[in-house]
C-alpha cells in the first residue's frame, strides 16, 4: 500500500509518538521510511548571537532526531533516509514529500487549542491542507 512514508521530527513527544506508527506501518508495507527535521530559519533571526553558530546547534539537533529515527527504523528491519533542511517548516516538509513522492505523511500533533493554536499556528494543520498525499496525524498521550 505504501512505497514511501515521510515523519516529519522536531524531537518533541508528538512527534516521537508519530515516529511509531510510521515504523509499524512501513514495516507492515515494505516501505522506506524518511525521516526529516527542518531547521525553522525564523526561529534564530531575532536572536543577537551569530546566527551561524545557532543555526549550527539546530541542524546538530535536528540531525540527532533523524538519525534516532533510523535507529528505530533499521531495530524494526525499516530502510531509512534521513534529512535535515532550513526554511518554513511546512513548506519543506510539503516539498520534501512531494520530491520523494511519499504515499502518506505521519506526523504529530501538540494538540493546541484556542488562543495557543491561534498564536503559534500549527504545523501540521498547514502541512494536511498543503500536502500532495494523505496526512496521518498523530497526538501524544496526555500525561
Amino acid at each position: 500500500m505504501y512505497d514511501t512514508i515521510l515523519v516529519p521530527t522536531d524531537g518533541s513527544e508528538p512527534a516521537g509518538a508519530a515516529v511509531d506508527h510510521a515504523v509499524d506501518l512501513a514495516a507492515n508495507s515494505g516501505a522506506t521510511l524518511h525521516a526529516l527535521s527542518v531547521v525553522d530559519s525564523s526561529a534564530y533571526a531575532s536572536l543577537d548571537v551569530s546566527s551561524e553558530q545557532v543555526l549550527d546547534s539546530l541542524e546538530t539537533r535536528a540531525g540527532e532526531a533523524t538519525e534516532t529515527i533510523a535507529e528505530t527504523a533499521a531495530d524494526a528491519g525499516v530502510e531509512a533516509v534521513t534529512e535535515v533542511s532550513v526554511g518554513s517548516p511546512h513548506e519543506q516538509i510539503t516539498d520534501y514529500a512531494e520530491a520523494v513522492d511519499a504515499d502518506l505523511i505521519v506526523m504529530g500533533t501538540h494538540g493546541r487549542t484556542g488562543l495557543d493554536r491561534f498564536l503559534l499556528g500549527s504545523v501540521t494543520e498547514r502541512v494536511v491542507r498543503a500536502a500532495p498525499c494523505p496526512v496521518l496525524t498523530v497526538r501524544a498521550a496526555e500525561s
